[in-house]
């Protein structure tokens, strides 16, 4: 089969950073589905693994974190699916990735693909789906709604609409323009009854967040957190999601949040001083997407069950694909291209490539 492998850790710019490869077909465990992968998206993780986690000597490892395919075997004891259904995923950190035609993946952690959307969406989504959801309801154990408040889909028009949740209170969501921020403020405005406000720091990013479902967006980079949120006649914010640049913004957060206050956060920042919490009791909140199929915990089919609530939502206009890049098929250049948008800290909504095999089109931007 066809892949994308990693040799060695290489800077974005080395052409060897990642390789155009054959590798044998694998065959399924007996939890496992084989999927022949259709569409990819990338994902900052992608870029961490590419720099910063080399395979053994003399190995290669293939990458990816997403993905949107087809059935094509089926492990002994596999019950929900069967070949030829339309799957989506995520994966495990400690398997090979879904930058190869053909993947096994455990069942428990894969929904079944949005009936309305075609693999290059779909394959936008789950890493961030997952992510957003368990941030929101597991870690920052936000209430939700059992239906989703009407009038919030985003891109509906109707972001001025103001139903009654069950979690009343507001939601900071720094990086709100990203993957993650992007499923985070659809969720939210989709399922709670929170007040968002989102940041984001140039015209397209603030527009996108806006259109995912933020009611406000302050700018990062244009000065304290804090003094921005309150110029909005918000003095306090109950919970903050924090999901890049954690250490430069998190006395701000501090600042900002209200007594009792939730903090989660997603990202790698530098040590923090965890005692500007103590004060106000204010709770940590780490969210790993990979920790459930990584240890094995005992509620492991819960992120095949999240994705298949994701999916019912997405097929009934609640949420929308967050795809603004389609980079062409999956091949070394085209995904290099891919990372450098991704460390270019420049990126909105996320990358999907579709299908194996070709050069990249002569001028694909």
């Amino acid at each position: 089969m066809k892949a994308v492998a990693i040799r060695q850790c290489l800077p974005v710019d080395h052409p060897e950073a990642l390789l155009d490869v054959e590798l044998p077909d694998p065959a399924p465990g007996e939890r496992d589905l084989l999927v022949q992968v259709h569409a990819v998206s990338v994902n900052p993780v992608d870029t961490k693994v590419r720099r910063h986690m080399p395979p053994e000597p003399g190995q290669l490892r293939v990458p990816g974190w997403d993905a949107a395919g087809v059935v094509r075997a089926v492990g002994a004891q596999v019950t929900r699916f069967r070949p030829g259904d339309r799957v989506w995923y995520a994966g495990s950190l400690d398997r090979p990735g879904s930058h190869a035609e053909l993947q096994c993946v455990d069942e428990r952690i894969v929904g079944p693909m949005p009936a309305s959307l075609g693999f290059a969406e779909a394959a936008a989504l789950p890493l961030t789906a997952l992510t957003a959801w368990e941030l929101l309801f597991d870690r920052l154990q936000v209430p939700r709604v059992a239906a989703p408040l009407a009038g919030h889909a985003p891109g509906t028009g109707n972001d001025d609409a103001q139903e009654a949740g069950p979690a009343s209170g507001t939601l900071l969501v720094t990086g709100a323009a990203g993957g993650v921020g992007s499923m985070l403020l659809q969720l939210a405005r989709a399922l709670t009854g929170l007040t968002l406000v989102g940041t984001a720091s140039r015209p397209q990013t603030r527009a996108w967040a806006l259109a995912m479902g933020a009611q406000h967006v302050i700018d990062h980079a244009a000065g304290p957190l804090a003094q921005q949120v309150r110029s909005l006649g918000i003095g306090q914010v109950d919970y903050a999601a924090s999901l890049t640049h954690t250490d430069a913004h998190f006395a701000q957060l501090a600042d900002i949040l209200a007594p009792q206050g939730r903090l989660g956060l997603i990202d790698d920042p530098a040590p923090l001083d965890i005692r500007l919490l103590k004060r106000k009791s204010i709770s940590l909140h780490w969210e790993f997407m990979y920790t459930r199929p990584l240890f094995g915990t005992a509620d492991v089919a819960r992120q095949g069950e999240i994705l298949g609530e994701v999916a019912r939502l997405v097929d009934a206009g609640v949420l929308r694909s967050t795809l603004t890049e389609h980079y062409g098929p999956v091949c070394a250049a085209n995904l290099l291209r891919a990372h450098a948008l991704l460390e270019s800290g420049r990126a909105c909504g996320k990358v999907v490539l579709e299908g194996f095999g070709q050069e990249p089109p002569p001028g694909n931007p």
